[in-house]
């Protein structure tokens, strides 16, 4: 169980570095095709990675949005099975617009499920204002 547990926390870093970088094809890598995500912003569930980062696109030309930092904390960590898990922590995002620099403070949880080559990946991400 602490193996897996591991492995659910080093997928959840990867993912958080890779946006706190703003490294867009690393942190789209992290998903699933079939993932989908839960965002106050955004007025619907987007259905899948591809929406996902045809929604990333659309902030990016229409506000500037381009992500500086972002740093977790209160991480919790659950097994569901030997397949899936779910990470959930609290976030603090620095983020650039054409309006300026802004920090965030959110909630996040991602459900993560392993893949055919042993890895993890994501398959579901909700965040909310904290």
């Amino acid at each position: 169980m602490q193996d897996i547990e591991a492995h659910l926390a080093a997928a959840a870093d990867r993912v958080l570095q890779a946006f706190g970088r703003h490294d867009v094809d690393e942190y789209f890598s992290c998903f699933a095709e079939d993932a989908t995500f839960v965002f106050y912003s955004t007025p619907e569930r987007l259905e899948s990675k591809a929406a996902f980062e045809a929604e990333w696109k659309r902030w990016e030309a229409e506000y500037g949005y381009h992500v500086l930092s972002c740093v977790a904390s209160g991480r919790r960590v659950q097994i569901v099975t030997d397949d899936v898990g779910l990470v959930s922590h609290s976030l603090t995002t620095r983020v650039s617009t054409k309006s300026g620099e802004e920090v965030l403070e959110e909630r996040e949880t991602m459900v993560l499920r392993k893949d055919q080559a042993g890895g993890w990946q994501c398959v579901h991400e909700h965040v909310s204002p904290k």
